[in-house]
């Protein structure tokens, strides 16, 4: 070979490696995200807040970092494998959504890879952290406190059916904090002076049966207690509470853009949006315990006035003035 060529040809490799190394290096750290539910429809939606968040901190997927993506689809006892895969894999970070289960699964895989999760269980009650303030371990995150809004939606019920005596919640057993959702939901329904029929539902091949079950009780609404399975087949839900004329409240505002009638909650994309700045300073540095978990500062009220009118509801004036969205 020439020395001119072999110059050249030294010259290209030299102007090569710097690129090949910064690509190598671009995915040195890599997330693990884990969900109970599959990577389409809302997971894919809650990528783009979280993503958001991650950027705010200075990460941007396929520049400085990866995202290895497991999803269960909503058969929650394949989540101990993901996780445990993800661990194999040797990501620099866990992110758990969906279903609190999949926090749990990822917190009994390791105790030494961080871990942020994001869903609506209170994880204090159900042992993922030690404190809110306080979480302890390799392990925080964003909840939405969901289970303790019970009470102001099934208050809200009652404002919109003033006649109602009977009403229902709908509930996953396979979830970890069933047991505190149907309690505080109890508690909420004697104060108020209603009988709470609650009915269970682990599939969606359940849904027709419950819909079914609550024609035969007579109840006067429903409350869809959140939950990752649910909302991932809110449509099927909103389609059976039209079809069998069942005024019903749920949690996100995205059953109310279905068709549902009304929803109380927190915005799921600040929740994942949150998630990915905490993950963002864990990758920068700072300790998971030493970061406390966030909770919700606004909740809000959607109303979908086309459903009450197929209902034949007349929204109280008092909860439309404090509606946050009105849907004509």
């Amino acid at each position: 070979m020439r020395r001119r060529e072999f110059v050249t040809l030294l010259g290209r490799a030299a102007a090569v490696w710097p690129l090949a190394a910064r690509a190598q290096q671009s995915t040195s750290l890599v997330i693990g995200f884990l969900s109970s539910g599959s990577w389409d429809g809302d997971n894919v939606r809650h990528l783009s807040p979280f993503r958001q968040g991650l950027g705010e901190v200075g990460y941007i997927e396929g520049q400085n970092i990866a995202i290895e993506y497991r999803g269960a689809h909503n058969r929650l006892d394949r989540l101990p494998a993901l996780a445990a895969d993800l661990v194999h894999r040797q990501v620099s970070l866990i992110a758990a959504g969906g279903s609190p289960v999949s926090a749990l699964a990822a917190k009994s895989a390791t105790s030494t890879i961080p871990i942020v999760f994001a869903n609506a269980s209170d994880p204090v009650r159900i042992g993922l952290v030690a404190s809110l303030g306080r979480p302890g371990g390799n392990i925080t995150g964003v909840t939405q406190l969901s289970s303790e809004l019970e009470a102001k939606r099934l208050g809200l019920l009652r404002e919109l059916v003033p006649a109602a005596i009977s009403v229902a919640i709908l509930v996953n057993p396979a979830r970890p904090d069933v047991e505190t959702q149907s309690s505080l939901a109890q508690e909420a329904a004697q104060t108020l002076g209603l009988k709470l029929h609650i009915l269970k539902a682990i599939s969606e091949h359940d849904f027709d049966a419950v819909f079914r079950q609550l024609t035969q009780l007579q109840v006067a609404g429903l409350v869809v207690a959140p939950d990752a399975l649910f909302t991932d087949h809110r449509d099927q839900i909103v389609a059976l509470a039209q079809r069998y004329s069942i005024p019903t409240i749920y949690e996100l505002r995205d059953y109310v853009v279905a068709g549902g009638l009304i929803s109380y909650g927190t915005g799921i994309s600040e929740v994942f949006r949150q998630a990915g700045v905490l993950a963002g300073r864990i990758l920068k540095g700072e300790k998971p315990d030493n970061l406390p978990v966030l909770q919700p500062t606004k909740f809000d009220l959607v109303i979908n006035l086309k459903t009450a009118k197929a209902l034949s509801l007349t929204i109280p004036p008092g909860v439309l003035s404090i509606a946050d969205e009105v849907i004509e």
